[in-house]
């Protein structure tokens, strides 16, 4: 019996093209997940305790920017392609065709929150803690942009909303980029966001940031069993992952900061 499958929306991934100029559905989930997350942070960094202004928090969206950009590129051809960009290196500067790296873009905004912290003289954990609350906003978006894009689909199913992606072969897939869009940005702002409001996290510095780390971490695994392996990449040890593989180290830290910041008295 042939499975009822649900059509792929076939949303053209560039929604203006003026000449050579483009804009790309993928450009702007990185500008949604920042302005979104840059309004947000202006608001909760004025509650007790605060650490910066929101003129503070204007300043550092540039060193965020920065940070996703550049740690995201530069982590995807490291982790997952360094052979293709060392023979074709005028490749790394064709962001705008995808090819980011979550975990590089993550070491580059922990590269943009230490030095701007140790700039302005504020605690790095009770920036981080900022940042970890707005961070799933932008993950929400750019997986929905990895959706548009076909891309990133999910391992073969025959589960009644599968889908057959235009570049995925013809069997029918997980739309997984669906399911890592939920886990990693509303279920994850959900809960750091819980910890925030609900309990004195605001006041324990590196909590939100460890249950960032550790719930991410849990969310990228569950995802990464429903999605196709990079066909370049493959399954690299056992059932495990590229992102499995990075996404466990965050776990294991993000349990770490929780431990840390609730055995250490609250700030007041």
């Amino acid at each position: 019996m042939t499975p009822l499958l649900l059509p792929f929306p076939e949303i053209d991934p560039v929604l203006i093209q003026l000449g050579p100029f483009a804009i790309r559905w993928y450009a702007l989930a990185y500008i949604a997940g920042l302005m979104i997350g840059w309004r947000i942070m202006r608001d909760v960094c004025q509650q007790p305790p605060a650490i910066l202004s929101p003129v503070k928090i204007d300043d550092f969206l540039l060193w965020a920017a920065l940070g996703v950009i550049l740690g995201g590129r530069i982590g995807y051809v490291l982790f997952y392609k360094p052979a293709f960009f060392l023979h074709n290196p005028l490749s790394i500067l064709t962001v705008w065709e995808g090819g980011m790296s979550f975990h590089g873009g993550l070491l580059g905004v922990v590269v943009a929150i230490l030095a701007f912290a140790l700039k302005n003289r504020v605690p790095a954990f009770m920036l981080s803690d900022l940042v970890s609350i707005v961070t799933p906003i932008g993950l929400f978006f750019g997986r929905l942009a990895n959706f548009i894009n076909g891309e990133l689909w999910g391992r073969p199913s025959d589960v009644a909303w599968a889908m057959i992606f235009p570049r995925g072969g013809p069997m029918p897939r997980h739309p997984s980029q669906l399911y890592q869009s939920f886990f990693e940005g509303i279920v994850l702002f959900a809960l750091v966001f819980a910890v925030w409001r609900l309990t004195d996290g605001r006041r324990r510095p590196g909590l939100i940031t460890g249950t960032f780390c550790a719930g991410y971490g849990l969310a990228r695994i569950v995802g990464e069993t429903f999605r196709e392996p990079d066909a370049f990449l493959g399954f690299l040890w056992g059932p495990l992952t590229m992102g499995m593989l990075l996404s466990l180290p965050m776990m294991v830290f993000g349990g770490w900061l929780i431990l840390r910041a609730l055995r250490r008295p609250a700030v007041s």
